[in-house]
C-alpha cells in the first residue's frame, strides 16, 4: 500500500520591518526621510528611548547635524539622530530631534550606556550639551580648541587643526578634497612614545598617494 506525502511544514514569513505601526502605538510623527526616522520632541526623548529599550531596540548611533546653511528651511538649527536598531527582527527607526542653539537635550545614558562617547563626539564637534551625562567631555579635538568643528560657522583658518591621537585637518587640503581635486583631506602626525623627546616632524606622504 502507497504511503502518503507527508505536507511540508509552511515556512513562516520573516518578521515584518516596517516600524511605521510601532511609530503610531508611540504616537510619533513620521520624517520624510531616506530610512525610517520619527520627530520626536526634546522633552519626551528619553521617555521615548526607554520605550523603545524596552521592546529591545538598541543605540547603534547618534550624530548632530547643523542646518544652518542648508538649502532648505528647516524647524530648528540643529538636529540629534539617534540610530536604533532591533537585533532580533532586524528593524531600524531614527529618532530625530530639533534643537535650537543653546538648548539642551537629555542624555540617553541612563537608558544605554552606549550613549557615552557617541553623545561625547556630539557635544566636542557641534556643542550640544547633553544633560545628565555623567561625563561631558570633549573626545576628539583638544582641550585648549575654541569652538566646535562641525558648526557651519566655525573658521577653517590657515593652522591645521590637532586632534589628539595626532591626526590633523588642512584648511587648504581640506578645501581641496571639497571639490574633488584631492581625495586626501587629513594628515597624521605620529606622536612620541612617553619618555621621549625631540622636535615633531612633518608628515611624509606614502608612497602613491594616501592609503
Amino acid at each position: 500500500m502507497p504511503v502518503a506525502p507527508v505536507a511540508a511544514a509552511p515556512v513562516p514569513a520573516p518578521p515584518s520591518r516596517d516600524v511605521t505601526p510601532l511609530m503610531r502605538e508611540l504616537g510619533l510623527d513620521e520624517d520624510h526621510a531616506a530610512e525610517p526616522t520619527a520627530v520626536v520632541p526634546a522633552g519626551h526623548l528619553r521617555a521615548v528611548a526607554q520605550a523603545l529599550k524596552e521592546r529591545g531596540f538598541m543605540l547603534m548611533d547618534t550624530v548632530g547635524i547643523d542646518y544652518s546653511a542648508y538649502t532648505e528651511q528647516r524647524p530648528r538649527r540643529f538636529a540629534v539622530l539617534h540610530n536604533l536598531y532591533h537585533p532580533r527582527d532586524h528593524r531600524r527607526l531614527f529618532l530625530r530631534v530639533w534643537l535650537d542653539d543653546g538648548e539642551a537635550l537629555d542624555s540617553l545614558y541612563p537608558v544605554w550606556k552606549a550613549a557615552n562617547y557617541l553623545e561625547r563626539e556630539v557635544y566636542d564637534l557641534l556643542g550640544i550639551v547633553f544633560t545628565g551625562h555623567p561625563d561631558l567631555r570633549k573626545v576628539l579635538t583638544p582641550d585648549d580648541l575654541e569652538g566646535h568643528p562641525l558648526r557651519k560657522d566655525f573658521p577653517l583658518g590657515e593652522s591645521p587643526t590637532l586632534f589628539r591621537e595626532g591626526r590633523f585637518l588642512d584648511p587648504a587640503a581640506f578645501r581641496a578634497g571639497l571639490t574633488g581635486r584631492d581625495a586626501g583631506m587629513t594628515g597624521y602626525r605620529g606622536e612620541f612614545r612617553r619618555g621621549e623627546r625631540g622636535e615633531r616632524l612633518p608628515p611624509v606622504m606614502p608612497e602613491g598617494g594616501p592609503k
